[in-house]
């Protein structure tokens, strides 16, 4: 079945907000795509604080050692030659807070003044509200949770297009994919990207060349490469591509941790076409993108059921020897590829 796709009503609140001039008391930011928050974050900035006094309209509360008292203090400052004052909260936990702290937080969102917009931000520490608590439901009445979640692929494709198309360049849909594939789909680490591209290519039409001249290559792309250079029986380019890996700096754990996991989407994968089932439904199982869905179907088809239940017991006993035994652990991912090739 297709992938869930996450819910954007928030969101699409807070651009109209925005763009109606009306932004509200209380909200709470979170989720992976930081580049979309902090877009968002700027956006507010710029709409509620007077240039030149943002130190003095603007408020910054960050870490756990911050207490419902330091909050209501910073709200209760009024705005300097401006009509709102912008509190930023990052990483507070609201759903640890002991039960009088939580009652306090509820009786300040039931009366916020007018002039404050009051943000709680969440980057490095994760959202878990708990939805059986009245703070939740006092979020939900007086503000606004807006999360910013990983985006899908052709709202992605499209923003890559802008990108480049403010560099000077062009990108074709297949080539943004492939940027996708190889990169990660956060646009904080595409944008880049983006530019160490736009400065390389010489033409005005970006090519696949240009991408893997200067893109620096996810440890997930490159050790899904090297599994689709095994199932397509091109052995020698997999011990090239396991020798990049050895040299990119990642562990020996994080290489083999890559490398199960491709290893179970494969088989996963075969499972699927055993069953006639498509890459829209592996994209739903493993929360993926559909053109790596699509590359791993294709790999899939060169490939037998026994093969994959020969690989992950191949990996498993990887594993194991990387952890129990004193075999230096390159010659146990070569090992293991040769196994995979042999297989």
């Amino acid at each position: 079945m297709p992938q869930k796709k996450p819910d954007q009503s928030a969101l699409k609140t807070l651009k109209a907000q925005l763009r109606d001039r009306s932004l509200g008391q209380l909200y709470v930011f979170h989720g992976e795509e930081t580049y979309l928050r902090d877009h968002y974050l700027s956006r507010v900035r710029e709409q509620l604080l007077e240039p030149g006094l943002e130190t003095f309209n603007c408020k910054r509360l960050e870490g756990k050692d911050v207490t419902v008292r330091d909050i209501a203090a910073a709200c209760d400052c009024l705005p300097m030659m401006a009509p709102r004052t912008l509190v930023l909260v990052t990483d507070f936990d609201l759903f640890k807070l002991s039960e009088a702290d939580r009652d306090a937080l509820m009786d300040y969102f039931a009366d916020l003044p007018d002039y404050l917009c009051l943000i709680f931000v969440y980057d490095v520490l994760p959202y878990k509200p708990d939805a059986r608590t009245k703070l939740y439901a006092s979020l939900r009445d007086h503000g606004l949770v807006v999360e910013f979640p990983r985006q899908e692929q052709g709202v992605l494709s499209d923003w890559i297009v802008r990108r480049f198309k403010a560099t000077g360049h062009d990108i074709d849909d297949q080539q943004c994919r492939y940027l996708i594939f190889l990169c990660g789909d956060l646009m904080h680490d595409l944008a880049g990207e983006i530019g160490k591209i736009g400065a390389y290519a010489k033409q005005r039409r970006i090519t696949r060349q240009d991408i893997d001249a200067v893109a620096t290559r996810r440890l997930d792309a490159v050790v899904f490469q090297l599994t689709d250079q095994l199932s397509a029986q091109r052995y020698d380019k997999a011990m090239t591509t396991l020798a990049d890996l050895l040299h990119l700096q990642e562990t020996p754990y994080a290489i083999l941790g890559a490398l199960g996991k491709y290893l179970r989407q494969l088989y996963a994968a075969r499972l699927a076409l055993e069953s006639h089932r498509d890459a829209d439904d592996l994209a739903a199982l493993w929360k993926m993108h559909p053109y790596p869905a699509s590359k791993l179907m294709a790999a899939a088809q060169r490939v037998s059921l026994a093969w994959c239940c020969q690989a992950l017991q191949a990996a498993a006993a990887a594993d194991l020897a990387l952890k129990s035994t004193g075999n230096r652990p390159q010659d146990v991912l070569t090992s293991l590829v040769l196994t995979l090739a042999h297989g």
